[in-house]
């Protein structure tokens, strides 16, 4: 079952819908005569119709005081979920419906509402990149795993943005039916089984943009123009007109990370995005990232992502 309200995120709703889906028709030749894998149910706490965060609407099948006992597992999707978090009849639900499913989730920014109805205290969870802070600030007793795309704290399971809904819901079909048909799913959806890396590998350079301010904003925007160039701690600190101990901790200090990480996240994203639509050498990209070695390349590939540089363009290149 997925649970939703006014404001919730679209894809937050429709993905793990689709691979529940689609996991029902890969196990039929597995189980010939056998029911559907997957009955998905999509709730809210009126039934009807709800408006999605990016103006779509979606037809919930049911309200919450309807749904007949017997749920097996219970997601939450994420969005704008400032109205739901107040909402006393959906906190209700959930705390009186987690004691008997097998399993209770959220998508995204729907760990907000979980947190709120008080049924993540104790236990590790995540959310997406820019909100992990702030569920950490709001509720000090969840421990917030800032980088996981998902988290499994015993009959609780949280995920990051939007699209590691698809990746927690091809862990619960490889719970359920096994890694073959989790694997044809996500085959099917053109996705990762089990996504390389964290979240940060797509937040940094991102998040970098939105906190550097002043000398440090103009630095980094320069750097991140001027990737394959000698960005070393003393060369960003001479442009910052700063010190090189000085700009390091101004730059981990308002970035949360040191220039040195930032550095490679950012060449290790524009790797990325080259392998996805170029037919540049590996080599070629290696000088133009900044990485100067095809080997210094892979080595962060292979540290970050757990793939080398050629996998993710055979995975992702444009053919």
């Amino acid at each position: 079952m997925v649970v939703v309200y006014d404001g919730a995120g679209a894809i937050d709703v429709m993905g793990p819908v689709d691979v529940f889906a689609l996991a029902s028709e890969c196990a039929v030749p597995r189980c010939p005569g056998a029911p559907p894998a997957y009955a998905v149910e999509i709730a809210s706490v009126s039934g009807g119709v709800i408006r999605t965060l990016s103006g779509a609407q979606i037809v919930a099948h049911t309200a919450l005081e309807d749904v007949a006992p017997g749920a097996d597992t219970v997601l939450v999707a994420g969005g704008d979920p400032r109205e739901a978090m107040r909402d006393a009849r959906l906190l209700g639900w959930l705390r009186a419906t987690t004691p008997e499913v097998r399993r209770m989730g959220a998508v995204c920014t729907g760990t907000f509402i979980l947190a709120a109805a008080g049924l993540l205290a104790g236990h590790r969870a995540a959310t997406h990149w820019r909100e992990a802070a702030a569920l950490a600030r709001q509720f000090p007793a969840i421990e917030v795993d800032p980088d996981a795309i998902f988290v499994r704290s015993g009959k609780l399971y949280t995920s990051a943005g939007t699209t590691a809904s698809i990746d927690l819901a091809l862990s619960l079909v490889e719970e359920d039916l096994g890694y073959d048909v989790a694997l044809e799913v996500a085959r099917g959806m053109v996705v990762f089984l089990k996504r390389p890396g964290g979240q940060s590998q797509f937040s940094r350079p991102l998040r970098a943009q939105e906190a550097a301010a002043g000398p440090l904003g103009r630095v980094v925007a320069w750097a991140l123009r001027h990737l394959d160039a000698d960005l070393r701690v003393e060369v960003l600190a001479e442009r910052a007109g700063m010190s090189p101990r000085n700009f390091a901790r101004t730059f981990t200090r308002a970035l949360q990370t040191t220039p040195a990480k930032f550095v490679e996240a950012a060449r290790l994203e524009q790797a990325r995005s080259c392998l996805e639509g170029g037919r540049a050498s590996i080599k070629q990209l290696a000088r133009d990232c900044g990485f100067g070695t095809d080997e210094r390349m892979r080595r962060a590939f292979q540290r970050t992502l757990q793939v080398t540089p050629e996998e993710y363009r055979r995975r992702f290149g444009r053919s």
